[in-house]
């Protein structure tokens, strides 16, 4: 199902970009091809990685890009648009080339995500949709990886709509949850749109609504009986919510022959309650009833819990996970790194004081380098598009700025991480299912060291660049006099 073919979101974009692609075609340049890539330049919470998502959201987006009538209004209206422009717009018709990563592929800063070859009037009003939805997808998706393999093994629920920025927020950051690990979302609309597992019992709501705990645990599984779940927390969780609901247990479900699935903690003490109530459960013959935690987890608070020994089966994660509250912000860009004309590509750079901010030039691509011994990645390579990584032979890599560390891989296999998406217009690219874009993300965690895992000061993965494209660069460099300034 197309989520953009809803509504028009052709407009969502950099008012920039329109008017520069005015001037465009007022210098008569819109035959003119540029390359841009989109790349992040930080990883969010100091982490290891991140996993790149957003690209179906994407592909939706520019399957179904065309301007209408309304739109052309409004271009009129502005009284600062050609002729020209408005002819372009109103016969817009998509046409680039565009390579990707695999969505839920591990990525790391300074790698392309998505590399866009097109008349740099078209290439340029990509701009703001593309970083929108991978920027925010990726963002989130990183976060619940955190949060998942903080919970060592146990399950994750997202359950952040009510706090999410937005329902587009709320519908695709439960998708991106469920890539990274989650096992599904409070979110209703998540599960018919995306299949995304719909998950969820009662609120406190329910329970004050009758007129005793007891009573509405006892109509709750009256009407449940196979998925009951009881909120304990509402009045007393040890004097009144657990005792009820094992009294619950005992006198709806039992004679039915059914077993009880769960209770949930929302408050207090999670890791004492929790603790207490396992004692309970277990002294009343529900050893197989699981207890899950809510009320403002993210992985540290779970890792804390964990430490503290809580007797907990799985855990509900809202705001922390939907809003990645820690580190709200992905930092995705998208930089001109060549134009052709005529067939001849010529590399652009930008430069800046701030290092980090100096752009790689030139159409590439990157490999990933894994160890045949133990099939995990070693380190990627970024390269010009038309380099061909010999696996047959050891390979020397070196760190882009201090030159003089380096390394020799052997024995290992390379992997080009980018594919076509899009070739003159039309998606030449079989679009994986959830289940396997869900598949494939456990595999690329699975490839990575633990050390690269960690939460704390985790080891930093090597992401060099071949000898050619550094070559490239330091020859611009060199060509604009370029010293950095102390």
């Amino acid at each position: 199902m197309d989520k953009n073919k809803e509504r028009n979101l052709s407009l969502l974009a950099d008012f920039y970009e329109f008017t520069m692609a005015n001037g465009y075609l007022m210098k008569n340049m819109e035959n003119k091809v540029a390359y841009f890539d989109l790349f992040f330049r930080n990883i969010p919470d100091n982490g290891g990685f991140a996993i790149c998502c957003g690209l179906e959201s994407c592909i939706s987006y520019l399957k179904n890009l065309s301007f209408t009538e309304e739109d052309v209004k409004y271009f009129k209206s502005k009284n600062i648009f050609s002729d020209k422009f408005i002819d372009f717009i109103r016969n817009f018709k998509l046409e680039a080339d565009i390579w990707a990563v695999p969505e839920g592929s591990v990525v790391f800063p300074g790698e392309p995500l998505i590399t866009v070859r097109a008349k740099c009037i078209e290439a340029q009003i990509l701009e703001t949709m593309l970083l929108l939805l991978i920027n925010h997808q990726s963002l989130i998706a990183t976060k619940a990886s955190r949060i998942v393999r903080a919970s060592k093994g146990r399950a994750v629920m997202e359950f952040g709509s009510r706090r999410a920025q937005g329902a587009d927020a709320a519908n695709f950051g439960a998708r991106s949850a469920y890539i990274a690990g989650c096992i599904g979302s409070a979110n209703t609309l998540a599960d018919r749109d995306f299949k995304v597992p719909a998950l969820g019992t009662m609120a406190h709501s329910w329970v004050q609504m009758f007129d005793s705990e007891l009573e509405a645990f006892k109509a709750y599984a009256e009407t449940f009986p196979d998925s009951t779940v009881l909120l304990v927390d509402t009045y007393d969780t040890l004097r009144s919510g657990v005792p009820n609901a094992i009294k619950t247990f005992d006198e709806v479900l039992k004679p039915m022959g059914i077993r009880p699935k769960g209770i949930r903690l929302d408050s207090g003490d999670i890791a004492y309650l929790s603790k207490q109530a396992r004692k309970m459960l277990d002294d009343a013959g529900y050893e197989d009833v699981q207890i899950t935690a809510s009320s403002s987890l993210d992985e540290y608070k779970i890792m804390d819990l964990l430490m503290q020994g809580a007797k907990l089966d799985s855990f509900g994660v809202g705001e922390r996970l939907i809003t990645s509250k820690s580190s709200p912000v992905f930092g995705g860009v998208y930089k001109l790194v060549a134009t052709e004309e005529d067939g001849k590509i010529e590399n652009k750079i930008k430069i800046s004081e701030n290092v980090e901010k100096i752009t790689t030039p030139g159409f590439k691509t990157f490999y990933r380098l894994y160890d045949k011994n133990t099939g995990k990645a070693e380190a990627d390579l970024i390269t010009f598009k038309d380099e061909k990584i010999d696996d047959s032979k050891d390979l020397e890599i070196f760190h882009p700025i201090h030159t003089w560390k380096r390394k020799t891989i052997s024995n290992f296999t390379a992997r080009e991480m980018m594919v076509k998406i899009f070739d003159k217009g039309n998606l030449v690219y079989k679009l994986p299912s959830l289940e396997e874009v869900k598949k494939y993300t456990e595999s690329e965690l699975d490839s990575m060291w633990e050390e690269v895992k960690r939460f704390e000061f985790p080891h930093q993965y090597i992401v060099d660049l071949s000898q050619s494209v550094w070559d490239e660069k330091t020859k611009m460099l060199n060509e604009r006099n370029y010293k950095k300034k102390y």
